[in-house]
C-alpha cells in the first residue's frame, strides 16, 4: 500500500511563500529582459507650460543617456488641451497639476511645490522674511491668463483667504508673467521650480506663512490604457525630481 506525502501545515506556509518568491524572480527577470529591450522606440509626454522648461531639461537628458535609441516627444498645452491628448491616445502621459476631475483618467501624485511669493526690486514687503497673506490685500497682482490652471489656482488661493487683489495683467508665458514683476508692474505668486530657475536675481521671493499656497503635480493618463514600458521609464525619473523643487 502507497503511502501518500502530505504537507503540514508548516510545510503548506512555506510553500506558498516559496511560490511568491519565485514568482517575483519571475517579474523581475521579465523586467530586466524588457529594460535591455529599451534600444528604440518613441514616449510621448504631454505637459503644461509652467512645468516643462523647468522640469524637462533634466530627466530628458538622463532619459536620453539611459535609452539613447529612445525618441522622446514632449506636447506643451493647457490642462483641457492634454486630457483630451490623452484620452486620444495621441500621448502616453501627461505631466499636469490637480484638481482633475474625469473617471477615465488615471491619476498620480508626484510631489507638492510651493507657490512663492514674487516681488519687485524695493518692494516693501521684500523686508519681511515671511510674508501674511492678508499683506496682499491692495496689491497689484498679475496672474496668467484663464485657461491655465496656475492662473485660477492662484485666485482659488486668494478667494480662500478672503482677498480681492486687483488684476493688473493676465498673461501667458510665465516669464512674461516674471519680467511685468520686474518692472513693478504688480507681485505674483510664481511656482518654485520657477524661481529656482530665475537667473537674473532680480526679483525677490518669499515664502507666505501657513498654510502656504502650492499645487501638486500630477501625471495622467487613461485608464484603460496604463503607460507603456518607455513611458513608465520616463515617469520613475519625474517621480525622483520632489526633493528639487517641493519645500
Amino acid at each position: 500500500m502507497k503511502r501518500q506525502a502530505k504537507l503540514t501545515p508548516h510545510g503548506q506556509a512555506f510553500l506558498r511563500r516559496a511560490v511568491r518568491i519565485l514568482e517575483e524572480v519571475d517579474a523581475a527577470k521579465r523586467e530586466a529582459t524588457e529594460a535591455k529591450g529599451l534600444l528604440r522606440g518613441t514616449v510621448a509626454i504631454g505637459v503644461l507650460p509652467t512645468i516643462a522648461p523647468y522640469l524637462l531639461p533634466d530627466v530628458m537628458a538622463r532619459f536620453t543617456k539611459k535609452y539613447p535609441g529612445v525618441e522622446v516627444v514632449v506636447q506643451e498645452d493647457t490642462t483641457a488641451r492634454l486630457l483630451k491628448l490623452a484620452l486620444a491616445y495621441e500621448i502616453d502621459l501627461a505631466l499636469a497639476s490637480q484638481p482633475i476631475h474625469d473617471p477615465r483618467l488615471e491619476v498620480r501624485e508626484l510631489f507638492a511645490e510651493e507657490l512663492l511669493l514674487a516681488l519687485p526690486p524695493g518692494h516693501p514687503l521684500t523686508r519681511q522674511r515671511a510674508v501674511n497673506a492678508a499683506d496682499l490685500k491692495g496689491e497689484r497682482l498679475i496672474v496668467m491668463k484663464e485657461g491655465h490652471c496656475l492662473g485660477g489656482q492662484v485666485l482659488g488661493f486668494c478667494d480662500r483667504r478672503d482677498l480681492r487683489p486687483q488684476i493688473s495683467f493676465r498673461s501667458a508665458p510665465l516669464e512674461t508673467v516674471q519680467a511685468l514683476v520686474r518692472a513693478g508692474l504688480g507681485i505674483s505668486l510664481i511656482p518654485a521650480m520657477a524661481s529656482r530657475n530665475d537667473h537674473d536675481d532680480l526679483l525677490e521671493y518669499r515664502s507666505l506663512k501657513p498654510p502656504r499656497p502650492e499645487r501638486k503635480i500630477i501625471a495622467v493618463w487613461p485608464k484603460q490604457r496604463p503607460p507603456a514600458r518607455t513611458a513608465a521609464e520616463f515617469l520613475k525619473l519625474v517621480s525622483a525630481c520632489p526633493g528639487k523643487f517641493s519645500r
